[in-house]
């Protein structure tokens, strides 16, 4: 049934597409906001225009940034020589929190799954062989699944002709976890005991 209300319909319908928000918690966040005030909801409006219009994505890293290179990338403190490979955004904050990295990152945008339609064409991965050129270490930080192990292992076979060291973080998450679960200290010992990627492999086997 239609709300007798179209702005409050079209609130409704447009808060529903959001992942996890059916139609009926929806209705129930439109309610919310409506009973904080025009005040709350127009502050929420603001800081989505500013996601919208102010929040754009770093051309090395594809990380999120406010100009045209991100914080991380564009802070000469960090070491440009060892890039951590990651599925999203989800996981740099993850990794910052730990502070156990200090090089860069790439985003790939996603992992290698046939099943989800999600092929090498659908992941930043241009722009990581063309960094990957000068760097001097690569790091697999990807989630401990089958799409994971996945990419891991294509991302491999396209990087090792290029003689640089590539690792992976330890095993400290379970078989089916993903990076962004992970306690800051489990994870923080992952990336401190990183392996050679060929030694995953045969761990995996």
């Amino acid at each position: 049934m239609e709300i007798p209300s179209p702005p409050f319909e079209r609130a409704v319908a447009e808060l529903a597409k959001l992942p996890g928000l059916g139609r009926r918690s929806a209705l129930r966040m439109a309610l919310h906001l409506h009973k904080r005030g025009s005040s709350a909801t127009l502050q929420l409006a603001e800081a989505l225009r500013g996601l919208a219009e102010d929040v754009h994505v770093c051309q090395q890293c594809h990380s999120l940034a406010q100009a045209e290179i991100c914080e991380i990338c564009a802070n000469p403190a960090r070491n440009n020589g060892q890039i951590c490979v990651i599925e999203d955004l989800r996981d740099v904050l993850a990794l910052e929190n730990t502070q156990a990295f200090r090089g860069r990152y790439h985003v790939l945008g996603g992992l290698i799954s046939p099943m989800d339609g999600m092929g090498p064409d659908d992941l930043q991965l241009e722009s990581l062989f063309a960094q990957a050129a000068s760097a001097k270490e690569i790091v697999f930080a990807l989630s401990a699944t089958m799409e994971g192990d996945t990419t891991a292992y294509y991302l491999f076979k396209k990087l090792q002709p290029l003689g640089l060291s590539i690792t992976a973080i330890a095993r400290g998450l379970a078989v089916g976890d993903a990076l962004e679960y992970a306690d800051e200290t489990t994870l923080s010992r992952s990336m401190d005991l990183r392996v050679p990627y060929e030694q995953t492999l045969k761990n995996l086997g």
